[in-house]
């Protein structure tokens, strides 16, 4: 049985994330009539992949995958109006995406209709229209340029997290980021060894799809031919003996992620090259900069890193 949109993880995506509108944005950037014109005249013509299009697509395929459940959907929230919109819908068509619900709002940010389609993440290449959805409380990225491959033959989705400022609030990263001392950063994550963390700006993403892991366990053992796809990671700067607080704020939403990583200072991307995410999330610029050449990254302006 089909899940109503109120029980399913939506996540809501910007033309700019799911395509590559370079040369669009140049024309816009130049003159708006002129981008007009050009989107008209080029309406067939398909636009080439981007970013996070090798996630969307793996999270659609998901329905398809639990035939008959559909607990996921992806909406389209763009700023251009349904005329220069159109080439966008005729790309999804073109890609075999399932994707029928959009919001066009001609310019200004769509992000305040995000409660309206019960959207758990936003993603777009505007990081005004990111930060704006931030600072009203909504889970946002800004997808970032990246260099990536899409093997079309690898079926599993993988998505990686850092922690303090994404699943997390940023309580421990202030402590760190006011006193610059690491000693002092894990004194008081050892105090608190036991209190779960205040929820973070993707907290409710990552339960979401903690729940959605169970489902296929559940379909799994109900259908022996069926592969589990999902898989989910942590990927921390933090080591022993702040490890213990994140394992206690895991618990507290009963939640249980598949492959969990306390570098130390270690680079991420070591750990991202071999895991191969789809999509990571980190609330920092230097750790996403330093991974761009591996995997499809995103940043979320949150916390007291952001506010520098």
């Amino acid at each position: 049985m089909s899940f109503p949109i109120e029980d399913k993880l939506v996540i809501a995506v910007a033309s700019s994330a799911l395509f590559d509108l370079t040369e669009s944005d140049a024309v816009f950037q130049r003159d708006q009539n002129e981008y007009r014109q050009y989107q008209r005249e080029n309406q067939d013509r398909i636009l080439d992949r981007g970013v996070a299009f090798p996630f969307i697509r793996r999270f659609l395929n998901l329905n398809r995958a639990m035939h008959g459940m559909n607990p996921v959907e992806v909406v389209l929230l763009s700023k251009n109006d349904t005329d220069t919109g159109l080439r966008v819908f005729k790309s999804i068509q073109h890609y075999g995406l399932d994707i029928s619900r959009a919001a066009f709002t001609s310019g200004k940010s769509p992000f305040k209709y995000i409660p309206a389609f019960n959207v758990s993440l936003f993603l777009s290449a505007d990081q005004s229209d990111v930060k704006a959805a931030i600072n009203a409380g909504f889970a946002a990225g800004t997808v970032l340029k990246t260099v990536f491959n899409d093997d079309e033959k690898d079926h599993e989705l993988r998505i990686a997290f850092d922690f303090d400022g994404v699943i997390a609030d940023d309580e421990a990263e202030t402590i760190y980021q006011q006193t610059g001392n690491i000693d002092k950063f894990h004194d008081s994550e050892s105090q608190k060894a036991g209190v779960p963390h205040d929820p973070g700006p993707l907290t409710g993403l990552f339960q979401k799809l903690a729940f959605l892991q169970k489902l296929e366990l559940k379909y799994e053992s109900e259908h022996h031919d069926y592969k589990r796809m999902l898989r989910t990671a942590i990927v921390t700067a933090r080591n022993a003996p702040s490890h213990e607080r994140v394992v206690t704020t895991l618990r507290s939403w009963d939640v249980t992620v598949d492959e969990t990583f306390f570098l130390g200072g270690i680079q991420k991307s070591r750990i991202l090259e071999i895991f191969h995410p789809h999509i990571y999330f980190d609330d920092q610029r230097l750790h996403l900069d330093a991974s761009a050449g591996a995997v499809p990254s995103v940043h979320i302006p949150f916390g007291i890193t952001n506010r520098k």
